[in-house]
């Protein structure tokens, strides 16, 4: 039997929003070399991160990268290129075929996990904030 997660069928939802919008995702899309259905989905996807009632991370001081955590930095930034690799590898061992969003879903877990745990860490500090009004985040001066 089959659950939700194994539906792979495709359904059509729609949303009405303004022209002026569409043609802002659109572009958005292009610039990120993805479809708008790709977009939408992706950002749909990492917007429900917020939405998931897990708790909050202990808060800790961030400070700046110093020079040698520069250098440490680059080196855990090749570790992160190799780990993606695995991590690609990995997903594509489990099942005959992935789709690009399949795969995406896949890498990009992590990922959005590690920015909504360092906004709300830098929210806790009260270094940086959340406008609704303004639809985004900001440095806390």
């Amino acid at each position: 039997m089959a659950t939700d997660s194994d539906d792979t069928s495709k359904v059509v939802v729609q949303a009405y929003l303004p022209e002026y919008q569409r043609d802002e995702w659109d572009a958005h899309a292009d610039d990120l070399d993805m479809s708008r259905s790709e977009f939408v989905k992706t950002m749909v996807q990492a917007g429900r991160r917020g939405f998931d009632g897990r708790p909050a991370p202990t808060t800790e001081s961030v400070t700046p990268a110093t020079p040698n955590e520069q250098v440490t930095e680059q080196s855990e930034t090749a570790q992160s290129s190799e780990a993606l690799e695995e991590t690609v590898l990995d997903a594509l061992s489990a099942e005959d075929y992935r789709s690009w969003d399949e795969l995406l879903e896949v890498v990009t877990d992590d990922i959005e996990s590690q920015l909504e745990d360092t906004l709300q860490n830098l929210q806790a500090n009260d270094r940086v904030r959340y406008s609704g009004r303004h639809g985004g985040y900001t440095l806390d001066a």
